[in-house]
């Protein structure tokens, strides 16, 4: 039976699937535009994505407080304002023979930054909005949602790509955070904001309430280790992968397109599962069998090969591991939300989300010169290697049964 969970959930769950479904039609529109538009070179393109992830996750540790101390609608409606402006700049400044390459990194920067502090300030609302049993189904949807975007996303774009161009992807982009602000007005209700102490205004040791928090939590600093060492060396290979099948064994497009649409259902079908599979087996050893497989699975990427087989095996491998993350990614995400109050939600969740983002850029970069020292599928076999020891920093069953951790006297006057 569908759980239902009521009008404001729906117009935020609205908001965010307007919103990713046109982050991934205009998947690749950025460095489409800079080699097409601007023929910026190879390395000027790494540097757009790894300094746009990179600088946008340290101005997002700033904003952790800023956003706590806030009704967390109106943050959400100004963020999905912002990406719109900082996006829409870019067709308007194509048609007025303007653009450059540094508009495209402070556009990056800018969006990266307004993503971060969204979606800490969804989170929180979340939290807010629904009953701790509610809270895994609602991710699961989120999740599902993400996956099915992820799929359908890069095919259209790119097709739409193909017919218009991508200045014209990156208009129906910044589109989707202005109808995704609509959804996020739509909702009608409670907000939810920590109170401030005026007296004292926002301190430097705020900037690290969420990083301490993590650090104190036996099982949110599991979870955060394990989350981000897999999300990092998964997304460090991600470019090498496309080197290696479009570059070394020039796999068609429509190809390359299969290789990543197909598994990507996968994390839809998980996401639908998540829920189900905690109710019957317990959440511990859910989290525990499919966080230790989601590990296992990249190792298969070392025996990619050319043509029909090395296909075959890069949709079998991706659509594992991603239904094993569809599966994952609901239950850590609602143990991360229960473990943290509410006066603390949003800037845990900022200091994750930047931390992940910094831990990926870096790796992106450390995986590029390994793959330039070696080859492309050595660098991808390595990190398959270093992923099979991650499952050694989830939580322990003791960890998930212990109470959430005690606020010191200094954060109890500060909330």
């Amino acid at each position: 039976m569908r759980v239902r969970l009521g009008r404001s959930f729906g117009w935020l769950w609205s908001a965010y699937a307007v919103s990713t479904y046109g982050t991934w039609l205009a998947f690749g529109a950025f460095p489409l535009i800079a080699v097409q538009v601007l023929h910026a070179s190879a390395l000027a393109v790494s540097v757009l994505e790894a300094a746009g992830l990179a600088v946008a996750a340290v101005v997002a540790f700033s904003l952790g407080p800023w956003v706590e101390h806030r009704a967390k609608r109106p943050v959400m409606i100004a963020m999905d304002l912002i990406r719109f402006a900082a996006v829409v700049s870019i067709p308007i400044a194509y048609v007025l023979g303007l653009l450059s390459y540094g508009q495209l990194l402070v556009v990056s920067v800018i969006s990266g930054t307004a993503s971060i502090a969204f979606s800490a300030a969804s989170g929180a609302y979340l939290k807010h909005l629904l009953r701790g049993d509610q809270l895994l189904v609602a991710n699961g949807r989120f999740e599902g949602t993400s996956w099915v975007a992820t799929a359908a996303g890069p095919p259209l774009g790119g097709a739409l790509i193909g017919l218009l161009g991508p200045v014209i992807t990156v208009m129906a982009d910044a589109l989707s955070y202005l109808l995704s602000a609509l959804g996020v007005l739509r909702i009608r209700g409670g907000d939810t904001a920590a109170p401030r102490d005026r007296a004292t205004g926002l301190r430097g040791a705020d900037l690290l309430c969420g990083w301490r928090f993590i650090l104190r939590d036996h099982a949110l600093r599991r979870l955060f280790l394990n989350s981000i060492l897999v999300g990092g060396l998964i997304m460090a290979t991600a470019p090498l992968l496309s080197v290696l099948l479009l570059g070394q064994y020039h796999f068609p497009a429509w190809q390359y397109g299969l290789a990543f649409g197909i598994p990507a259902l996968g994390g839809f079908v998980g996401a639908r599962l998540s829920a189900r599979l905690v109710t019957r087996y317990g959440r511990y050893r859910i989290m525990t069998v499919f966080g230790w497989l989601r590990s296992l699975f990249p190792l298969g990427l070392a025996f990619v090969g050319p043509g029909i087989p090395g296909l075959l095996t890069v949709i079998i491998v991706e659509g594992l591991l991603i239904t094993c993350m569809g599966i994952f990614n609901p239950i850590y995400a609602t143990e991360r939300l229960q473990r943290t109050p509410v006066h603390r939600t949003a800037q845990v969740l900022s200091t994750w989300s930047a931390i992940s983002k910094l831990v990926q850029a870096a790796l992106m970069v450390i995986w590029g010169i390994l793959a330039t020292l070696t080859s492309p599928l050595t660098a991808i076999t390595m990190s398959g290697v270093l992923l099979l020891a991650t499952p050694l920093l989830l939580p322990k069953r003791i960890h998930l049964s212990a109470p959430e951790p005690a606020l010191s006297a200094d954060e109890v006057r500060a909330a």
